[in-house]
């Protein structure tokens, strides 16, 4: 590790003998969060029983939303690979707790969804108490991305979702999805619906 990236800094030469420009935090963040998700990415297990959930000291990120909202295809577009977490039409396909290995530096857990899913009550109700069991009972998780598909902004379930993250108190984003699926005209009247919701939530992001 060279000794700027070693102190969070990083060195923009101009090229024109004017020197080195130091990058802004924004940019020094830009070029870490590369270089973290351009490292091998593996697939460690698949959790259907919280007592079976692997200790790890690793930081660990989360990633929650309905069923078929795009959770999967988001792992896979960050760690630029096609075929990591598996991605279906068939809502309900994700029925456990997927976890991935990003580079001995951090975990990602892939939760199932919630809402409707193509799937027995009991088996859901199974799922939907293993995923309430490890955003309760989880140390090393730092934080839960909720994915909000544009279209359809914050439902009920959506709602009852992030109710219960801050029963947990854990911190969490909302990330929103197939925002190419909208017009580009009512993108900000929806981030500014939901940003004023959000303000109501006082463990959000921002």
């Amino acid at each position: 590790m060279g000794d700027h990236e070693a102190d969070g800094g990083r060195d923009l030469s101009h090229g024109d003998g004017l020197g080195p420009v130091t990058a802004t935090p924004d940019e020094q963040a830009s070029d870490a969060g590369h270089r973290l998700f351009a490292k091998p990415c593996r697939f460690v297990a698949g959790i259907a029983d919280l007592a079976r959930l692997p200790a790890s000291d690793l930081p660990e990120v989360a990633f929650a939303g309905r069923s078929n909202v795009g959770k999967s295809s988001l792992i896979n577009a960050l760690t630029g690979r096609r075929q990591l977490a598996r991605i279906s039409q068939t809502p309900g396909r994700t029925q456990q707790i997927n976890l991935f290995d990003l580079g001995g530096r951090l975990m990602l857990a892939d939760l199932p969804g919630y809402g409707y899913a193509q799937a027995p009550k009991p088996a859901v109700d199974a799922w939907q108490a293993l995923v309430r069991r490890y955003l309760r009972g989880r140390p090393a998780l730092l934080r839960t991305c909720v994915l909000i598909d544009a279209r359809h902004g914050f439902k009920d379930l959506d709602r009852n979702f992030m109710t219960l993250l801050g029963e947990a108190a854990v911190a969490w984003q909302i990330v929103l999805t197939k925002t190419d699926l909208i017009r580009a005209a009512e993108l900000p009247d929806l981030l500014a619906s939901l940003g004023a919701e959000l303000e109501r939530r006082p463990g959000a992001h921002p």
